[in-house]
C-alpha cells in the first residue's frame, strides 16, 4: 500500500459552495495538516471521506480500498476525533466503553484503561462534566485503543488551553513512531502544524492551493518588505498579495527566485510561516 489515503478529483456541489477536483494522498507514517480559512472546504473533505455527506464525483480510497464498497472495514481501522463531543454525556466512561467496544474487532481494553489512566480521566464522572479538553483526550482514547491506522482530526485542539495542546501534539508525534500509522489533522491553527506535520495540504474556496512536505513550502514561499519604488509591473507579478501602505510594502511570494540582486538587496526577506501564506493568499492583492 502506497498510499494511506488516497483523494482524486473529488467535487461537491452546494448552491453556494463547490469543492472543485480536490486531489491529495497520504503515506503511512507521517501527518498531514490539512488547512484553510473557514468555509474553504475542510470540514466537507473530512465529512466525504467518512461517507457522513455524499460527493458529487471524483475517487477516494483509504488503505487502498474504495471508501464505499468497503466503508465497515475502513471505518474499523480508522480514528476519528471531532472537534465537538459526539458521545453519551450521561453515561461514564466504563458504560461508553461497553457501548463502543463491540465495534472494534481489535479493541484493546487494557489499552483502553491505560491511556484513560495516562490522560488522568475520571472513572466515575459523567461526560458532560469533563472540561473540552479531556472531552478530546478521550475520543483520542477511544481512536488508539482500536488499533487506528488512520486519525483523522477536525480541528481537535480549537479552544483547547496551550498546555494541553502542547501535550496533544506531543503524543500525535509519538503515535507516528509507529510507520503504520498516520494522522490528517485539519486545523486554522497553523502554529500547531509547524512543530509536527510532514505535509501540508492548503485548500481555499473549495481548490487545493498545494500539497507539498512542511520543508518545500516554508522552503519556497518568503515575505518580502520595502519601499514602493521597488514596486514596478514586473515585479508586482511575482507576488501573490501585496499589501501597501505610505510606509511601504508587504508582500508574500513563491518566486524568490526570480526576483533581481539589486531588488533583494533594497528589500527585507523572511520565512513566511503557515499562517502568512494562508492569510496572504486569502486576501490577494489587497491594498491599505
Amino acid at each position: 500500500m502506497n498510499n494511506i489515503l488516497e483523494i482524486s478529483n473529488l467535487s461537491k456541489h452546494y448552491n453556494q459552495f463547490s469543492l472543485q477536483d480536490v486531489s491529495f494522498s497520504l503515506k503511512p507514517g507521517y501527518i498531514m495538516g490539512f488547512i484553510g480559512p473557514n468555509g474553504a472546504g475542510k470540514s466537507t473533505t473530512i465529512k466525504i471521506i467518512m461517507n457522513l455527506i455524499k460527493k458529487s464525483s471524483g475517487d477516494i480510497k483509504v488503505f487502498g480500498l474504495d471508501h464505499l464498497q468497503h466503508e465497515k472495514e475502513i471505518k474499523s481501522r480508522i480514528g476519528f476525533v471531532y472537534d465537538e463531543n459526539h458521545y453519551y454525556e450521561n453515561l461514564t466512561i466504563p458504560q461508553i466503553e461497553k457501548i463502543i467496544a463491540p465495534f472494534y474487532k481489535k479493541w484493546d481494553h487494557g489499552l483502553f484503561n491505560k491511556l484513560i489512566q495516562d490522560f488522568q480521566l475520571p472513572h466515575k464522572k459523567k461526560l458532560k462534566d469533563f472540561s473540552k479538553g479531556m472531552k478530546m483526550k478521550f475520543s483520542l482514547a477511544i481512536a488508539l485503543s482500536h488499533k487506528a491506522e488512520l486519525i483523522i482530526m477536525d480541528e481537535p485542539t480549537a479552544g483547547l488551553d496551550p498546555v494541553f495542546r502542547s501535550e496533544l501534539l506531543t503524543l500525535l508525534s509519538d503515535i507516528i513512531q509507529d510507520e503504520n500509522v498516520s494522522v490528517f489533522f485539519s486545523t486554522h491553527i497553523t502554529t500547531d502544524l509547524e512543530k509536527i506535520a510532514d505535509y501540508i495540504t492548503f485548500i481555499n474556496d473549495g481548490k487545493i492551493v498545494f500539497s507539498e512536505t512542511k520543508d518545500t513550502v516554508i522552503e519556497t514561499y518568503a515575505i518580502v518588505k520595502g519601499n514602493k519604488e521597488l514596486l514596478d509591473d514586473e515585479t508586482r507579478k511575482l507576488f501573490i498579495s501585496i499589501r501597501e501602505s505610505s510606509f511601504g510594502f508587504e508582500g508574500l511570494t513563491n518566486n524568490l527566485g526570480q526576483f533581481s540582486a539589486s531588488f533583494k538587496q533594497n528589500a527585507i526577506i523572511e520565512k513566511a510561516s503557515l499562517e502568512d501564506i494562508m492569510v496572504y493568499t486569502v486576501r490577494r492583492r489587497e491594498h491599505v
